[in-house]
C-alpha cells in the first residue's frame, strides 16, 4: 500500500511526504491526509446489497496516524484537521467512548500529541438519512438497556443498503424498542443508516446478533470485535468427506474477480488476511456437521473458506453447494419436497464482556427448523460414527434441540 500523509506542521498545509502507519484503511486518507468522507462511505457501503452483504466483519473502519514531527497540539484538535466532516463535539465524544487511542492507550481530548505518537480512530460513517420503524418479528435472546440480542431469522438482511430502507433488522428493532420495551438504537452508524449494528450476518444466515441501545456500548463492543475477544461460534452442514478434522484455514480472501457477488481466496495485495478454525464435529455419509470459529470477519469467510477446501455448504450456490430435496438423503422419501434452499450456516452461539457491566456474557440461538429437520434426515438415514469432541469444541451437540 502507497503511505498516505499523516500529520501537519501546526496549523500548515500537509506535506506530502508525511508518512501514515499501515493499515487496512489507511486507503481512506486522501491527499493533504484528511479522511476523505466519500472514501470513508464507500467503505462502509462496500458490498451491502441483497446478494453480498457481510457475514461479520471487525467493526467500523479503523484509520492509522503516526506523528513524524512535535506539534504541541491538542488531540481533539489534530483529529478536526483530519477528520473534518466531525463536528469538535463529536471527536470529543469519539475519545471519551474509547474509539480513539494513543499510544495504545485512551486519551483525554486534551492530550498534547508529540512526536512519534501513534493515535488510531475507529470511524463512524459520514451523515445520511433515518430509517423507518417496521413491525418485523424478532426473536430476542437478551435485551437490557445497552444492548440486545436476538435470534436472526432467514432472508432477512440487517441493515438498508442501497436505497433500500425498509425490511431489515434495524427497521424491526427500532419499531421493538418504540412498541414492545424501551430505548432506541446507538446513534453511532445512524448516519449511514445502520445505527446500533456492531457486527453483520448474511441474508440467508440465521443465529446470534449483537445491537447496541447505547453509544458507550457500541464503540466499547465494536472494539471487542477489532481485538478479536468476541467468541463466535457456526455450526455448518457441509458437503464431503472432512479430514483433519480439526484445522486452521488461513487463506486471504478479496473480491472474486469476475462475479460482482461473490468473495474469493486472492494471493494478491486486494485480499485481506482470514483465518477460520473449523472442527468435525459429525461426519455422515457425504456430508458433515462442523463448528467454526472466526478469528476475523471478511465477507462471506466460512462459505469461501470451506468452499475452496472442497467442502462447500449444503445450498449455498454461490459457491457450489446442492440444494437437498428429501430423497436426496433418503432414497425412499417422494421427489421435489425441499429440505434445505439456503445456506445451512447458523450462529450458535456468542459470547463478549458486556460493554458497561463488565459481566462475562454467552449466547446460545436456537437452530432454525430447516437445519434442524437436515440434521434430523442425515441423523437418520447417513450417520456413520458417533459425535467428535477436537479439543477447544464448545457447542454442546446434545442440546440441539433446544
Amino acid at each position: 500500500m502507497t503511505p498516505s500523509p499523516a500529520d501537519n506542521q501546526a496549523d500548515q498545509p500537509q506535506s506530502a511526504n508525511d508518512p501514515v502507519t499501515p493499515s487496512d484503511h489507511n486507503d481512506l486518507i486522501a491527499p493533504g491526509g484528511k479522511v476523505d468522507p466519500d472514501l470513508l462511505r464507500a467503505a462502509h457501503l462496500q458490498n451491502e446489497n441483497t446478494d453480498l452483504t457481510i457475514e461479520d466483519e471487525d467493526g467500523p473502519p479503523t484509520v492509522h496516524f503516526k506523528l513524524t514531527r512535535d506539534l504541541n497540539k491538542r488531540l481533539d484538535k489534530y483529529l478536526q484537521d483530519r477528520i473534518s466532516f466531525l463536528s469538535r463535539t463529536q471527536l470529543q465524544r469519539l475519545i471519551r467512548e474509547k474509539a480513539v487511542t494513543v499510544n495504545g492507550k485512551s486519551p483525554k481530548a486534551s492530550t498534547t500529541l508529540r512526536i512519534d505518537d501513534e493515535i488510531t480512530v475507529i470511524l463512524p460513517p459520514p451523515p445520511t438519512n433515518e430509517i423507518p420503524a417496521e413491525n418485523i418479528p424478532l426473536t430476542v435472546l437478551y435485551e437490557d438497556n445497552d444492548l440486545i440480542v436476538i435470534n436472526k431469522q432467514d432472508d432477512i438482511i440487517v441493515h438498508p443498503a442501497r436505497g433500500n430502507k425498509t425490511g431489515t433488522i434495524v427497521n424491526a428493532l427500532s419499531y421493538h424498542f418504540k412498541h414492545n420495551t424501551s430505548g432506541s438504537l446507538s446513534t453511532v452508524g445512524s448516519e449511514n443508516a445502520r445505527p446500533g449494528i456492531v457486527h453483520r450476518l448474511d441474508r440467508h444466515t440465521t443465529g446470534a446478533l449483537i445491537a447496541a441501545k447505547s453509544d458507550t456500548a457500541h464503540w466499547r463492543l465494536g472494539q471487542q470485535f477489532e481485538i478479536r475477544t468476541v467468541d463466535k461460534r457456526y455450526l455448518a452442514i457441509v458437503e464431503g468427506a472432512i479430514e483433519p478434522v480439526m484445522d486452521t484455514i488461513d487463506l486471504p480472501i478479496g473480491k472474486h474477480p469476475k462475479f460482482r457477488e461473490r468473495m474469493a481466496v486472492r494471493f494478491d495485495d486486494t485480499a485481506k488476511s482470514a483465518t477460520t478454525v473449523y472442527r468435525l464435529r459429525e461426519q455422515f455419509d457425504g456430508y458433515a456437521l462442523l463448528e467454526l470459529e472466526l478469528k476475523t470477519g471478511r465477507t462471506h469467510q466460512i462459505r469461501v473458506h470451506l468452499a475452496h477446501l472442497g467442502w462447500p455448504i449444503v445450498a449455498d450456490d454461490i459457491y457450489g453447494g446442492s440444494f437437498l430435496n428429501e430423497n436426496d438423503i433418503n432414497p425412499d422419501a417422494l421427489p421435489d419436497h425441499p429440505l434445505m434452499l439456503r445456506q445451512a450456516l447458523h450462529a450458535r452461539t456468542i459470547a463478549f464482556t458486556h460493554p458497561i457491566t463488565g459481566k462475562h456474557l454467552q449466547f446460545i440461538a436456537p437452530l432454525p427448523d430447516d437445519f434442524r429437520r437436515l440434521l434430523k434426515f442425515l441423523y437418520q438415514y447417513k450417520r456413520i460414527n458417533h459425535p467428535i469432541t477436537p479439543p477447544g469444541a464448545t457447542i454442546e451437540l446434545d442440546q440441539l434441540n433446544t
